[in-house]
C-alpha cells in the first residue's frame, strides 16, 4: 500500500503541524490553507476570518504501519472538536475544526470517525466535513513552527500542554527518532 494524505484543520495550524510530526509513520507535514482562494491565501488575509480559507494540515502517512483510525483519535484528543470556529484563544471560521474529505469513501469514514470520537465528549462534535478544495502551502515560517521557535509563549501555553497530552496517552504512536517534550 502507498502513503495516504489527508488534511485536517484543528484551529491554529501550529499545533496540529506539530503533533503530526509526532507521530510514527507520518512522512510529510505541511500547513496548508484550504477552502478559500489563491488571492487569499495568506496569512494575514486568512486571520481576518473572512476568506473562507481553514489553517489546516495536510499530513501523509503509512496507514499499514499507523492505522487511520489512530490518527483520528489523536486528532480529536488533541483538540476541542466541540466549539465552533474556536480553539481557546483563536476564534474565527479560519480555525474550524474541519475534516476535508476528497472522496464519497474518505467523508464516510471521517463521518464514522466523529461518531466514533462522539463517545468520549459530553457536547456534540462540530468538526465540519467539507470537500476538499484547492489547498495552498502557508508561509514558511509557519512550517514546524514549534520546533523552530519553542521560546513563543504560543509554544509554551498551548503547544507543549496538547504535546505533553500526546505523549501521556499516545506513547506507542511516537517517533523515536525526534525527541517528544
Amino acid at each position: 500500500m502507498t502513503d495516504r494524505t489527508v488534511v485536517l484543520g484543528a484551529g491554529c495550524f501550529w499545533c496540529l503541524d506539530s503533533i503530526a510530526r509526532k507521530l510514527k509513520d507520518v512522512t510529510r507535514v505541511r500547513s496548508v490553507y484550504t477552502g478559500g482562494t489563491a488571492q487569499t491565501a495568506n496569512y494575514y488575509a486568512v486571520c481576518s476570518g473572512t476568506t473562507g480559507h481553514a489553517e489546516a494540515v495536510e499530513i501523509t502517512f503509512n496507514p499499514e504501519q499507523l492505522p487511520a483510525q489512530v490518527l483520528f483519535d489523536v486528532f480529536f484528543s488533541t483538540h476541542d472538536p466541540t466549539t465552533l470556529n474556536r480553539q481557546g484563544h483563536d476564534v474565527g471560521p479560519q480555525y474550524r475544526s474541519a475534516m476535508f474529505y476528497s472522496s464519497e469513501e474518505e467523508k464516510r469514514e471521517f463521518q464514522a470517525a466523529i461518531d466514533t470520537a462522539q463517545q468520549h465528549f459530553q457536547d456534540p462534535i462540530v468538526t465540519s466535513l467539507e470537500p476538499l478544495a484547492e489547498v495552498y502551502e502557508a508561509e514558511a515560517e509557519h512550517q514546524d513552527f514549534h520546533a523552530r521557535r519553542p521560546e513563543v509563549g504560543y509554544c509554551q501555553f498551548i503547544i507543549d500542554p496538547k504535546i505533553a497530552k500526546l505523549r501521556a496517552n499516545w506513547s506507542q504512536w511516537l517517533r523515536e527518532d525526534q525527541p517528544v517534550l
